[in-house]
């Protein structure tokens, strides 16, 4: 499955993206530092749940595509799209 995104939602996808890694450096860096554990968990979560909306991101825009695909009449069997986004989305969760 193909997911074509339009340039707004690639572009809101990528900079979360970007947000994690510079948090994901961040946090390597706290590691090498020897900082609090804490601050090290608090920052891997907040990386980890960036990381989780950038992929939720991208099957809720699969989602739309598929559905106007339906509509449309073309596309592959909707049974298997939706077995396969399910996986998709059960994979973050």
């Amino acid at each position: 499955m193909d997911l074509e995104l339009a340039g707004a939602e690639l572009r809101a996808v990528v900079n979360r993206l970007r947000r994690a890694q510079g948090q994901i450096a961040g946090i390597i860096k706290m590691i090498e530092e020897g900082r609090d554990c804490e601050e090290v968990i608090t920052q891997l979560s907040a990386a980890s749940r960036a990381l989780d909306r950038a992929g939720f991101a991208i099957i809720a825009t699969g989602l739309q595509h598929c559905l106007a695909a339906g509509e449309a009449g073309n596309g592959e069997n909707r049974d298997e799209m939706r077995a396969r986004l399910e996986k998709l989305f059960l994979s973050l969760a």
